[in-house]
């Protein structure tokens, strides 16, 4: 079979598509089906405008309700938090996924791995503390355990000395226990068991099946994708024998090979698209693209791969969080703007939660950044429509 090639923009048009940041805005009782097709929300506790799970469902939204998302994690238990790009929400439904990382956490034979296991072994007494207390009293926040370790955990940023917490990121991981619930952005963390709904899917998977379906997750959340970008996205550097599962499900017909190309230039290495999104990608071939503009959080799935990002949209982006603020190019937490197909620049804002207005230190045009007043219009409607963080989210019932 051809390989199929694709202009640099039919590209870029169908991984915006298929991360939701093209076309009318969904339905806010959508928000399951959009977080499915995106595998994960990255958690971070920057909280310069808004926590970034919150702003990645913004920027595919509009202003939506919150108090939705608080009941698939709390009441109706779809998502819990686990480890995916980082710590994220996830999917319950994805549970045999990302039980192969709970089951595997500790066997690896990396150095990290062995630190890991030594420690919780010389720390048995805290382990035991923390899951004993919770099977009698959970949930439970970390400041409710005493610290019963007998090796400190060493690091050389702000874990070093926090061994309750470590022990309790750990337990995490393994899949011993789990978050119930948050009081504002305290965790409080029980058995496992107690915070899965009866429904959850328990199949035991192989580690072959593991990577072939988190693999396939992974390249219908980009669009497209290398063997690369499939690596740093949904289950983050947990697919071994990556080129080997995508040759079977090439030959399988379930995903294939695509060029892209424009003017003699190709862009380097082989991609892949999933079959099933093939119809999407013969719409937009035929012309059927209905641009958006709007903010991005700088964890955002679609951008969340630097390198993938630079390739695509010729987009350079770092976070500046932990540089020095004399030494920053841009600013602390700076969302970039995507016009269309295109990232056009940036703006550095600031939440003055006191006075509770959203302040814009500063706005960035790319070099070749449109300047014509139907986009600056839209720039402004996004970055005023962003002003909802400021409001309390619903409660529900």
């Amino acid at each position: 079979m051809a390989v199929r090639t694709l202009t640099p923009t039919t590209a870029r048009r169908l991984a915006i598509a298929r991360q939701h940041l093209a076309g009318p805005l969904p339905e806010p009782a959508r928000i399951l089906d959009v977080i499915r097709d995106l595998g994960c929300l990255q958690l971070d506790p920057t909280s310069a405008v808004a926590r970034s799970h919150l702003l990645v469902l913004w920027s595919r939204f509009g202003n939506y309700d919150r108090a939705l998302l608080d009941k698939l994690l709390w009441q109706d238990r779809a998502l819990f938090e686990y480890w995916a790009h980082a710590a994220s929400i996830v999917l319950t439904e994805d549970f045999p996924i990302h039980a192969d990382m709970m089951h595997h956490y500790r066997q690896g034979e990396s150095a990290w791995s062995a630190r890991v296991s030594e420690w919780i072994k010389q720390n048995a007494e805290l382990r035991d503390h923390i899951l004993e207390q919770l099977a009698c009293c959970g949930p439970l926040s970390s400041k409710d355990f005493d610290d019963k370790s007998i090796a400190p955990w060493h690091s050389m940023g702000w874990t070093s000395g926090r061994n309750i917490s470590r022990m309790l990121d750990f337990l995490w991981v393994e899949g011993k226990i789990l978050v119930k619930e948050r009081r504002g952005n305290t965790r409080y963390w029980d058995i496992a068991d107690r915070c899965l709904p009866d429904w959850t899917p328990r199949e035991t998977l192989s580690g072959r099946e593991v990577v072939r379906r988190a693999a396939q997750r992974a390249i219908r959340a980009l669009g497209l994708a290398r063997a690369a970008h499939i690596k740093q996205h949904f289950t983050r550097n947990q697919y071994p024998e990556l080129q080997s599962v995508l040759d079977e499900l090439e030959t399988e017909g379930r995903i294939q090979r695509v060029k892209v190309a424009d003017n003699g230039k190709s862009w380097p290495g082989v991609w892949y698209i999933h079959s099933e999104d093939l119809p999407q990608l013969d719409r937009l071939e035929a012309g059927d693209w209905q641009p958006r503009t709007t903010l991005l959080s700088p964890f955002d799935n679609l951008i969340a791969d630097r390198a993938r990002t630079r390739l695509m949209f010729d987009f350079e982006y770092t976070i500046e969080i932990y540089v020095p603020k004399d030494k920053r190019k841009f600013g602390y937490f700076v969302l970039p703007i995507l016009s269309g197909d295109r990232l056009i620049g940036r703006i550095d804002p600031l939440m003055d939660r006191k006075a509770g207005v959203l302040n814009i230190q500063a706005v960035y045009a790319e070099p070749d950044a449109p300047g014509d007043t139907e986009t600056a219009r839209a720039i402004a409607h996004a970055i005023e429509d962003l002003e909802f963080i400021r409001k309390p989210t619903r409660q529900w019932a």
